[in-house]
């Protein structure tokens, strides 16, 4: 049931936003000439890896001084339709293609990238495969929306994001998945994503 409804939902999305895609293009292009999509390999269901797309909200190569390192709120890398995605989450709609061919579901754990790692309090860097349930983590397919994308601050450092995820996996029912994408739609409607999680 869970991946026929990530078909339909995906395959009826991909239509319905081809008009705000086309747009999202024509400005991405505008800004800086630079491409459209940005690709990042990603982990999936049975750590397999798959590539993800996005709309590129990023300047060119922004990883190329600082390496593989999380976006912060008003991180300086991000460009003017950059800032108009994020807040929107519009940079992930290229993902619906992802959900349709089965690489990803709507709803589920945030998908991480291979060899991603935290910084622990005394400043190490954690792999986040070295975490204990990092592969149980990965036995459903992971979301572009869920528990962590929805209830967790921005720049919540990724161990944390790690557990929401986790939390999802126990909790998971249909009902559940519907309710986080009323709530994503709510915070795409307010152009919050970037503020989601913050105590105010």
């Amino acid at each position: 049931m869970k991946r026929l409804f990530d078909v339909v939902v995906s395959g009826a999305g991909l239509i319905v936003f081809l008009p705000v895609s086309l747009l999202i293009a024509l400005g991405i292009k505008l800004e800086d000439g630079g491409p459209v999509f940005f690709t990042q390999e990603r982990v999936g269901r049975g750590c397999r890896t798959f590539r993800a797309y996005k709309f590129r909200s990023m300047i060119i190569d922004a990883e190329r001084a600082t390496g593989a390192v999380q976006a912060t709120v008003n991180d300086p890398r991000v460009t003017r339709m950059g800032r108009i995605l994020r807040a929107t989450a519009f940079d992930e709609l290229p993902q619906l293609w992802n959900i349709f061919r089965g690489d990803m579901s709507v709803v589920g754990p945030r998908p991480l990238r291979p060899g991603e790692a935290d910084t622990t309090a005394d400043g190490r860097h954690l792999p986040l495969a070295d975490i204990p349930g990092y592969e149980q983590r990965h036995r459903v397919r992971p979301g572009l929306t869920g528990l962590a994308q929805v209830h967790a601050a921005r720049d919540l450092p990724r161990t944390g994001k790690f557990r929401y995820d986790l939390l999802y996996q126990r909790r998971a029912s249909f009902c559940l998945d519907l309710k986080l994408i009323a709530q994503s739609f709510w915070i795409t409607a307010r152009g919050r994503w970037e503020q989601r999680g913050r105590k105010v």
